[in-house]
């Protein structure tokens, strides 16, 4: 069974409940799980990942591999 089939069938499923305690805690569940998911990736750096991102940034920027904040502003611009 695919990710998509998984997904159809719980949304079937869910759509058959109808008790609201069941409800609050799937939203709870959700919630909670996309939190991890999210802090997860928000691990603090080593010193060593720190000062290879300090290293690579700053090779960008002798190399011209940046942007000005004019341009960003200009192109965010664009985006609405």
């Amino acid at each position: 069974m695919t990710t998509v089939d998984r997904k159809l069938r719980f949304v079937q499923e869910f759509l058959r409940i109808a008790d609201d305690e069941i409800i609050d805690k799937l939203e709870k569940l959700l919630g909670s799980e996309r939190k991890k998911k999210i802090s997860k990736g928000l691990d603090p750096l080593t010193m060593d990942e720190l000062n290879k991102r300090i290293d690579q940034s700053e090779d960008d920027f002798k190399k011209g591999r940046f942007s000005e904040t004019k341009d960003l502003l200009k192109s965010i611009e664009t985006w609405k």
